[in-house]
C-alpha cells in the first residue's frame, strides 16, 4: 500500500509575517492603549457639554468604520504593505492635528484629528487577516491569535507612555500626542519587512465570488460578524467610560491608566494559547465561553465602584473580547474563499466598527448623562450590554443547532 501522506505545510513565510505584525501590533498597536486612557479626559476639558466626553473615541472608531472599505480595496489592488503604511501615516497626521487642537484648546480640531486616526485604527484591524494571508489551515488560527498577542506589548508601552507624558508639557496629554506621532512615523518602517504576494489581477473567466448580500446569508459568516461586532462593541462601550469611571468615583489619572492597563493585558496576554483552544475544542465553544466572560465583566462591574472591582471587571472584559473577537475572526477566515477576501473582510469590519461607533457614542451619553453620579453612569453603561450578549449567544446557539447538511 502506499503511503498517501501528504507533506506538512511549510509556513515559514507566515511565520516571518507573523513576527512582523506582532512587533507592529506592539509597537504601533501601543497608540491605542493611550488614546483609550487619555482621549475621554483631554475631551471632557475641551467639550462644553459633559454628555459629549467621549466624542473623540468615538470620532476615532467612526473614521475606522468609514475607512474599512477603502482600506480593504487599497490591500487588494496594492497589497497589504501599501494598506499599513497608509494607516501609520494617518495616525502620524491625526496625532498632529489631534495636539494642535489641544494647544488651541479647539475641540472640533481635536475632533478632526480623531477622525483621521480612525484610518490608522482600521488598517491595524487587518493586521489578523494578514496573518492569515500566508498561513496553512492549520496554523492559521495560530497566526491570528500570535499576531493579536502582540498587543501585549502595547498594553504596557502605551499606558506607562502616557504616565511619563501626560503632564510634560503645561497643556495636559500634549506631549502624549507628540509620542503618538513617533510612534506611527517610526512603526511604518517595520512594513518594509513584511513578505504577503500582492493578490493577483483576476482575469475575465476568473471567479466573481458571491455578492455582499450573498457572502452575509451564509450561516456561518453571518454569525461570525454579529459575534465579532458583539464582543467589540461592548468592550469598546466598558473601556470607553472607565477612565471616567476611575476618576469620577474619587480615584487619580495613574489609577485609571493601571485598571486600562490590566485590562489591554488582558485582551492580548491570552492570545498565546487562544488559537491552542480553538484547534483542540472548536471555534463556536471559545465563541461561547468569550460572551459568558463579557457577561461575567458586567456582573462584577454592577457589584460596586471600588478600586479592585473596576480592575476584576475590566479584565474579565479584556478576556472575553479576546475569546469573542478572536473566534470570530477565526470563523470568518474559513468561511469565505481567496478572490472574496478584500469584499468581505471589508465588509465585515464596516458592520464591526459601526457597531463599535455607536458603542462609542453611547458609552458617554450612559455614562454622564444617565444619572447625577459616576456611579449611576457606571451602572448605566454596563447594564446596557445585557440585549447584546443574548443577541450574539442566540445567534451562535442557532448555528450550532443547525442541521450539518443545512450548515454546509
Amino acid at each position: 500500500m502506499s503511503d498517501t501522506t501528504l507533506p506538512a505545510p511549510d509556513d515559514s513565510r507566515a511565520r516571518r509575517n507573523v513576527a512582523v505584525l506582532v512587533c507592529a501590533q506592539a509597537f504601533l498597536g501601543a497608540q491605542m492603549p493611550m488614546i483609550f486612557v487619555i482621549g475621554g479626559l483631554a475631551g471632557q476639558s475641551l467639550a462644553s457639554n459633559p454628555c459629549f466626553a467621549t466624542l473623540p473615541i468615538s470620532m476615532i472608531v467612526l473614521g475606522s468604520m468609514l475607512a474599512a472599505t477603502p482600506v480593504s480595496a487599497i490591500m487588494q489592488r496594492f497589497g497589504r504593505r501599501a494598506g499599513f503604511t497608509l494607516g501609520a501615516l494617518a495616525g502620524a497626521v491625526g496625532g498632529a492635528i489631534g495636539a494642535i487642537g489641544l494647544y488651541h484648546a479647539s475641540f472640533p480640531l481635536f475632533l478632526l484629528g480623531s477622525l483621521i486616526t480612525g484610518i490608522y485604527m482600521s488598517a491595524q484591524g487587518f493586521y489578523r487577516f494578514a496573518a492569515s494571508d500566508t498561513a496553512s489551515d492549520a496554523f492559521r488560527p495560530k497566526a491570528i491569535s500570535y499576531v493579536m498577542a502582540g498587543g501585549l506589548a502595547s498594553a504596557i508601552i502605551g499606558p506607562q507612555l502616557v504616565k511619563f507624558t501626560a503632564d510634560a508639557y503645561v497643556i495636559p496629554f500634549l506631549g502624549t500626542y507628540g509620542a503618538i506621532i513617533a510612534i506611527n512615523l517610526i512603526g511604518a518602517l517595520l512594513f518594509l519587512f513584511l513578505d504577503i504576494p500582492r493578490p493577483p489581477v483576476p482575469s475575465e473567466d476568473a471567479p466573481k465570488g458571491r455578492s455582499r448580500m450573498e457572502l452575509l446569508k451564509t450561516p456561518r459568516i453571518a454569525v461570525a460578524v454579529i459575534c465579532g461586532m458583539v464582543s467589540y462593541a461592548l468592550m469598546n462601550l466598558v473601556m470607553t467610560s472607565t477612565p471616567l469611571a476611575v476618576v469620577g468615583c474619587g480615584f487619580d489619572k495613574g489609577d485609571a491608566a493601571d485598571v486600562v492597563t490590566a485590562h489591554v493585558l488582558a485582551m492580548f496576554v491570552p492570545s498565546f494559547f487562544t488559537g491552542h483552544l480553538i484547534a483542540r475544542f472548536g471555534v463556536e465553544k471559545i465563541m461561547a465561553a468569550g460572551l459568558l466572560i463579557l457577561a461575567g465583566a458586567g456582573a462584577v462591574a454592577l457589584s460596586g465602584v471600588a478600586l479592585e472591582q473596576f480592575f476584576v471587571a475590566l479584565i474579565l472584559l479584556g478576556l472575553g473580547w479576546n475569546f469573542g473577537f478572536i473566534g470570530a475572526t477565526t470563523m470568518l477566515a474559513g468561511a469565505h474563499e481567496a478572490h472574496e477576501r478584500g469584499r468581505m473582510q471589508g465588509l465585515n469590519d464596516l458592520l464591526v466598527f459601526g457597531g463599535v461607533t455607536m458603542a462609542s457614542l453611547a458609552s458617554g451619553g450612559l455614562m454622564n448623562c444617565s444619572g447625577g453620579t459616576a456611579q449611576q453612569g457606571w451602572l448605566a453603561v454596563n447594564l446596557a450590554m445585557a440585549p447584546f450578549l443574548v443577541l450574539a449567544g442566540g445567534a451562535l446557539i442557532w448555528l450550532v443547532l443547525r442541521p450539518k447538511d443545512s450548515a454546509a
